[in-house]
């Protein structure tokens, strides 16, 4: 990890959040915090699509993530129930004085049981080091679905990523065979930033994958369907993994991903699990 290679630049406070969240049936579907510690929290649990579906809200009061702080998200989805996470506002990453900032999510998804982990997007900062992790076990019969939104560099002021580093790496296994793994790596102001084969110039780039189930090739060309349905900025790509579906983005709008990947969730929701995609409130807020 990250955190190895980079040696504190000095004492300064740290924060240490960790989120520890159970969710079984009872019927429908109701969680159990087994444990919070700040600078994580959550809110009472919203049923707007009724008691199957739980949505919680994650709450982080800072608003951001600063050099050495660590957040730590566990999740346990037990058979049969079907969880909806997000959170308020974007996702903040400052900029670092040396200390690797990390957040990191471990969700295990039991049988029949469904995750969707919609966070809204990250915003790294110039001179930020940041490192996120999500590593995802499904059990026989379970999905998750989940996206990435990050815009690197405050760019509504001109801000680029010059400094600072940035990884991600994402995971999804079932029975010991990884479904998915995607690891992406940006250091501030390499080549990457401008070239084709990176950002090409462009501040936000966004992933949404759906894994657990195969999907039919007319999935997939629905989804880059879906993305010329109206004019849009940027660029999409759609890919059609073993078991499931993976959308990519990249562009200058984190609002134009996440419309995009909204109407890909709905189409995959409404097959898979026989309902429409049910945006959460505080999104419009």
């Amino acid at each position: 990890m990250i955190g190895h290679a980079l040696a504190p630049a000095d004492d300064t406070p740290c924060w240490r959040g960790h989120l520890n969240l159970r969710f079984s049936q009872a019927p429908g579907t109701v969680m159990e915090v087994v444990k919070a510690h700040m600078p994580l929290a959550i809110q009472r649990p919203f049923y707007p699509e009724g008691a199957d579906v739980c949505h919680v809200l994650v709450l982080h009061p800072p608003g951001g993530m600063a050099s050495g702080d660590r957040l730590e998200i566990a999740l346990h989805l037990e058979p049969g129930t079907q969880v909806l996470l997000t959170t308020p506002a974007a996702n903040k990453w400052y900029r670092s004085s040396g200390k690797v900032a990390e957040q990191i999510v471990r969700a295990h998804v039991e049988a029949g049981a469904h995750l969707e982990w919609l966070p809204q997007e990250g915003i790294v900062f110039d001179g930020a080091v940041a490192h996120q992790i999500m590593h995802v076990e499904l059990a026989p019969g379970a999905t998750w679905l989940g996206w990435d939104i990050t815009r690197f560099g405050r760019s509504a002021c001109g801000e680029r990523f010059a400094h600072g580093q940035w990884r991600n790496s994402i995971e999804v296994w079932r029975s010991g065979v990884p479904l998915w793994v995607d690891r992406q790596r940006l250091e501030g102001g390499s080549r990457l930033l401008d070239s084709s084969f990176g950002l090409s110039g462009m501040p936000v780039i966004g992933c949404l994958a759906w894994l657990g189930q195969a999907v039919e090739t007319t999935f997939a060309e629905e989804a880059r369907r879906l993305w010329t349905v109206q004019p849009r900025q940027g660029e999409a790509g759609v890919t059609r993994l073993e078991e499931g579906l993976l959308c990519r983005y990249r562009g200058s709008s984190s609002a134009e991903a996440r419309a995009w990947f909204t109407a890909v969730w709905n189409m995959l929701r409404r097959h898979h699990r026989n309902r429409a995609a049910c945006p959460p409130r505080i999104w419009n807020t």
